[in-house]
């Protein structure tokens, strides 16, 4: 079929507008599926190989970030993930798994967390899988501020009442350098500062664990 040029520029122009218009993400080559796990709690081993993180011990306990259980946790010098109403998902689930440690007492051993840039991995290994995540944003926390609170614990970080439908890790740490370089000693009962540094990831896939000799 013959077009004339008027038609045929107009054509290219409408299909270019349709293209441009349509987000990558909702074309179906654009994010392979995941495999999740069931959300289920369970204790893991976190590798973080761009600040020096080696299967670092996750223990998972029913409650809130940085209550009082998590805080004797993180004080063995090791790291803690809530669950239940108020806490996470469980590793490599759909929703917010959430593992906070200390970064400055304690062995410090998530002393670098808050240098992880966008797009360093993240590794948990829980049972027989290894999840893969990939760092996508860095989200500050008020423990002044219940709508900070809110919007670290949620589901889908940073967004309170929304559904989620893929995975996410929330890896927390304490803001206590920069809140006293800035003159902020404020701290709660259990010696948290005021502002904590998480650095917001999203699952990509999930792989057999290659440790298996050294189980959690």
């Amino acid at each position: 079929m013959h077009l004339s040029p008027t038609l045929a520029a107009g054509l290219a122009a409408a299909v270019a507008v349709v293209l441009v218009g349509v987000p990558a993400e909702t074309a179906s080559a654009a994010r392979p599926e995941v495999e999740y796990s069931n959300g289920e709690p369970h204790n893991a081993r976190v590798t973080i190989p761009a600040v020096g993180i080696h299967r670092l011990r996750v223990i998972a306990y029913r409650g809130k970030t940085d209550d009082a259980p998590g805080t004797r946790i993180q004080n063995r010098g090791i790291a803690a993930s809530p669950h239940g109403p108020n806490g996470g998902a469980g590793p490599g689930g759909v929703g917010n798994y959430q593992v906070t440690a200390h970064r400055s007492s304690h062995g410090g051993v998530f002393r670098h967390t808050p240098s992880l840039e966008n797009g360093a991995r993240v590794y948990v290994d829980a049972g027989p899988w290894r999840y893969v995540y990939k760092i996508v944003k860095t989200r500050w926390v008020s423990f002044r501020s219940a709508k900070s609170l809110r919007a670290q614990r949620a589901p889908v970080p940073g967004r309170p009442g929304k559904k989620p439908t893929r995975g996410f890790i929330t890896v927390s740490t304490c803001a206590t350098p920069e809140d006293h370089a800035a003159g902020n000693f404020w701290h709660d009962r259990f010696g948290n500062p005021e502002h904590r540094i998480d650095k917001i990831g999203v699952l990509l896939k999930r792989v057999t664990n290659p440790n298996l000799a050294g189980r959690s």
